[in-house]
C-alpha cells in the first residue's frame, strides 16, 4: 500500500467523512483487517478563514511539506476550495496530488452527462480554477445566477455545515436552488463542497448527484492500493 497524506480540517466535519470513506474503501478491496496507512494534517479552519482562502497558500504549503517529511507518497486536499492552489502546491512539493475536480469530471463523463449544475463555496463557483478544470473535460458548468444565492450558500457552508449544524430550512432552500439549476438545463448536480452532502444527497433528487468527497475518496483508495 502507498501512504497517503491528507490535508484536512477544512472543515474537520468533512475530514471525518474522508477518513471513513478511505478506510472502508481500502478494506473493501483488501479485506481482513486492512485499512489505509494515512497521515492527516488537520488545519485550524479558523486560521484559514482569518487569512481568507485567497491568502491561505502558505498554510496549505506548510501542511503539504509536513506530510511529505512524514513519508506521504501522495497528497490529498480535503476541500474543493483548497484546489485553488493545487497545481502550485504540486509544483512546490513534488508529490502526486489527487485532484478532486479532475476525478469528479471523469466520473461525470463516464456517466455521459455534459451540462452540470455546480454548488460550492463562492470561490469554487465564481473563480476560474474549478470550473476550468471541469471544462477541460468537456463539461458545461452552470452555477446559481444570483449573487445573493451564492452568498447564501457561502454563509451556510461556513457557519452551519462547517460546524456540523444541519438546518432543515437550509435544506429546503438548497433543494430550491438545485431545482432552478435543473430548470436552466442542468443534467446532473455536482456537490462541489465536501460539507454539502451532509445536507442534500441523491435521495433528494431525481437527476444524478455527484458527491465530490465520495468520488475523491474512491480515487484515493485506487492510488493507495495501486502497485
Amino acid at each position: 500500500m502507498k501512504k497517503i497524506g491528507l490535508v484536512g480540517g477544512i472543515s474537520w466535519v468533512s475530514t471525518l467523512d474522508y477518513y471513513r470513506f478511505i478506510n472502508e474503501g481500502v478494506n473493501a478491496k483488501l479485506g481482513g483487517l486492512n485499512a489505509a496507512e494515512c497521515i492527516i494534517y488537520s488545519l485550524n479552519f479558523g486560521d484559514v478563514q482569518a487569512k481568507t482562502w485567497e491568502n491561505a497558500y502558505e498554510l496549505l504549503l506548510n501542511a503539504c511539506e509536513s506530510l511529505k517529511r512524514s513519508g506521504a507518497e501522495g497528497i490529498v486536499l480535503c476541500a474543493n476550495t483548497a484546489h485553488l492552489f493545487a497545481d502550485r502546491l504540486q509544483d512546490a512539493v513534488h508529490l502526486h496530488f489527487i485532484h478532486i475536480g479532475a476525478e469528479t469530471a471523469k466520473a461525470v463523463n463516464k456517466s455521459g452527462y455534459k451540462r452540470v449544475g455546480l454548488l460550492g463555496t463562492k470561490f469554487t463557483m465564481e473563480m476560474d480554477f474549478y470550473r476550468d478544470k471541469l471544462e477541460e473535460y468537456g463539461l458545461e458548468v452552470l452555477i446559481p445566477e444570483l449573487q445573493e444565492t451564492r452568498d447564501y450558500i457561502q454563509y451556510t457552508v461556513k457557519d452551519e455545515l462547517g460546524v456540523g449544524f444541519i438546518n432543515p430550512e437550509t435544506k429546503t432552500r438548497y433543494i430550491a436552488i438545485v431545482k432552478d439549476l435543473i430548470d436552466r438545463g442542468a443534467e446532473c448536480i455536482i456537490l462541489g463542497c465536501t460539507e454539502i452532502p451532509m445536507l442534500i444527497s441523491q435521495a433528494d433528487f431525481t437527476i444524478p448527484v455527484f458527491d465530490t468527497a465520495k468520488i475523491h475518496s474512491e480515487a484515493i483508495v485506487d492510488f493507495i492500493v495501486s502497485e
